[in-house]
């Protein structure tokens, strides 16, 4: 019996309301998951995770590989035991930290060789390696290795796309574990034609889900819009498809408003970590990304909370003023606060999205987001 399977509750124009069931439970989507990159979202437990409604973690398999290292967690019971979260866990095949590599990596069609960033050791990662990783990491969802490439590099993507193809179909081939979901990964740049080519390809493959790579790499917001726009028209309707390390509030509406189910990003903690706030209505105080930074002296004598709409247990027991004097003394407890906030900012979202499109407002919810942000620049017509 697969223990796999995605049912799609309600529509409302692309937008999509489904569960993916999984070996460590249902998944209800649209959903956002946190970044947990060493098996660990930063300055977060797993027992807040699941406070916050986390229903999906990731990991990254280029790290983990290099340390601890995968036999190691395998030894010690997987992801799951090893990282004490009893959810779903997906894992990425490494493809897109190996690109961030530059100079430190090598490309052939056969693999890519390259150096740690920790030890300058050499390495080499083949689609069946890639598989084997995960398959010792032991999470609920996979991917296929690929190559993501500089999506203004038109000549260089078609290679690319080319050689990540066979590799798709290599780690097929390689997969010994059923109780994993092998995802493809659909590349080619902003080219609407490549788009199309790999969602052809990677359908007649026959993978339970499908990933988009390749976007939030320096293209425009149009671009990455547009190309989802593609995307959707040519992915299975009855197959999760997953968004790859694409996270801001606005590219949550608007990937849910072209199709997509799964997404990622370290945004959350990341900007926790600089002493930001992510905001869902920015008003005047936010900078013009929608954040709030507290480092600003503004906040020093604020005895409101982030956000006074916000249930968090941020927002519910701490003020700006606080949280400013965290952020100025270095407080790790800075970090975990804020870091709570914006992944309930992020997952809240998500929540509230399946609820508009299980009513079918969904069209109606992206307009009031739109408003809370100072005006729409999108065309928001209903699709």
């Amino acid at each position: 019996m697969d223990p796999f399977s995605f049912d799609l509750l309600a529509t409302d124009g692309r937008a999509r309301r489904g569960v993916f069931n999984t070996p460590h439970g249902p998944l209800d989507t649209p959903v956002f998951a946190p970044v947990g990159t060493q098996a660990s979202v930063k300055a977060v437990t797993p027992k807040e995770l699941e406070e916050l409604g986390a229903s999906l973690v990731l990991a990254n398999t280029y790290h983990l590989m290099l340390r601890p290292g995968d036999e190691l967690i395998a030894n010690l019971g997987g992801l799951h035991t090893f990282m004490g979260w009893d959810g779903p866990i997906l894992t990425d095949s490494g493809g897109f930290q190996l690109f961030s590599l530059g100079d430190l990596r090598r490309v052939d069609n056969d693999g890519v060789t390259f150096r740690s960033h920790i030890d300058g050791s050499e390495h080499r990662l083949t689609p069946g390696k890639a598989v084997a990783i995960q398959e010792n990491l032991g999470a609920d969802i996979i991917m296929v290795l690929d190559e993501c490439a500089d999506p203004n590099d038109q000549a260089y993507i078609t290679t690319a796309l080319d050689r990540t193809h066979r590799w798709a179909e290599q780690c097929l081939a390689a997969q010994t574990r059923t109780d994993q979901a092998l995802f493809g990964i659909v590349q080619g740049g902003i080219n609407p034609e490549l788009r199309q080519k790999s969602c052809e390809y990677l359908v007649k493959l026959g993978f339970p889900g499908y990933a988009i790579g390749g976007l939030s790499v320096g293209e425009t917001k149009e671009e990455m819009y547009a190309t989802l726009d593609i995307v959707d028209l040519h992915l299975p309707q009855y197959k999760p498809r997953y968004l790859m390390g694409v996270g801001t509030p606005e590219d949550l509406v608007e990937g849910v408003a072209r199709g997509v189910d799964i997404f990622d990003c370290v945004l959350p903690t990341r900007v926790a970590r600089h002493g930001a706030a992510l905001l869902i209505q920015p008003g005047r105080e936010a900078t013009r990304n929608g954040q709030l930074n507290l480092r600003n002296a503004i906040h020093a004598g604020d005895p409101r909370p982030i956000d006074q709409e916000c249930t968090c247990y941020t927002c519910s027991h701490f003020s700006r003023a606080y949280i400013r004097h965290l952020v100025k003394a270095n407080e790790i407890l800075a970090h975990q606060l804020l870091s709570i906030h914006n992944l309930h900012v992020l997952i809240d979202l998500a929540r509230q999205m399946r609820e508009a499109i299980a009513n079918r407002e969904f069209q109606t919810f992206r307009r009031a987001f739109w408003a809370a942000r100072n005006g729409a620049h999108l065309d928001l017509a209903e699709e």
